[in-house]
């Protein structure tokens, strides 16, 4: 793409809508509390590439993905980005000419799995944390390590696969034949997990395993290196007992 020098200081204005909806933007990073801010972000894509086209459309982009999130999840609590758009910019340079049409691409596919698995349908998870965090795909990677390790948690394929899973979940809920995992809690959110996650319970335990290194995408890291072989969601059950998480009833 033609390169051009532009200013990335547009950025800030994603922080503004985030203030405007008054979003608490607390990090999983174990060394401090809040998210990485989108104008500090605009400043690492501009030590990335200076095409104002590029620079622009992700912005965009990123714009339309956070109205997607705050409309679909609104209870949602950990609100990383960086490393979410360290991976998009990555793939969009080296799609060169065809960048615009990458982002575009991701864009849509990250809407509709939002507005897919959030409250305006049947599946009404609570948080984007299971496919921003990477639990998803390092289950995903683990059945075909072979095929699947290099294959990035925010690419294209694998945004296709929770698209493919998300429509599953819907179908077999429309149908009445979801597994008692599936079903909706009494707080009117579904939770396929053994241990409860309401926020106090979700926040303590997904804190405690960033602690413990056991997140498998440190979104909060720019250049983190996202690691499936670990028994995430083992240990993930194991130390929600450990700090006495209630335990889900179906």
């Amino acid at each position: 793409m033609k390169q051009n020098s532009v200013s990335t200081h547009c950025f800030w204005t994603l922080d503004q809508i985030l203030s405007e909806h008054s979003v608490h933007l607390l990090s999983l990073n174990p060394c401090k509390t809040l998210t990485t801010s989108f104008a500090e972000l605009g400043d690492l894509i501009a030590e990335q590439t200076t095409d104002s086209q590029l620079i622009t459309k992700l912005r965009e982009t990123l714009e339309i993905i956070i109205h997607a999130q705050l409309e679909n999840f609104p209870e949602n609590i950990f609100w990383d980005f960086d490393f979410m758009v360290s991976s998009m910019l990555k793939q969009a340079l080296l799609e060169d000419d065809g960048a615009v049409l990458f982002l575009d691409n991701f864009r849509e596919k990250m809407v509709f799995i939002t507005e897919l698995c959030g409250i305006k349908t049947e599946i009404r998870f609570r948080y984007v944390h299971d496919f921003i965090y990477g639990f998803e795909w390092a289950r995903w990677v683990k059945k075909e390590p072979q095929t699947r390790a290099n294959i990035e948690p925010f690419s294209l394929i694998f945004l296709d696969y929770l698209l493919i899973k998300g429509k599953d979940i819907l179908e077999n809920i429309n149908l009445n034949q979801s597994t008692t995992s599936y079903k909706l809690s009494e707080t009117g959110y579904r939770n396929p997990f053994c241990f409860s996650r309401e926020p106090e319970d979700e926040y303590r335990l997904l804190s405690y395993l960033a602690q413990k290194q056991l997140i498998p995408v440190a979104v909060w890291n720019w250049n983190t290196q996202p690691i499936w072989n670990k028994p995430f969601q083992t240990m993930r059950e194991q130390l929600s007992l450990e700090l006495n998480i209630p335990q889900q009833i179906n």
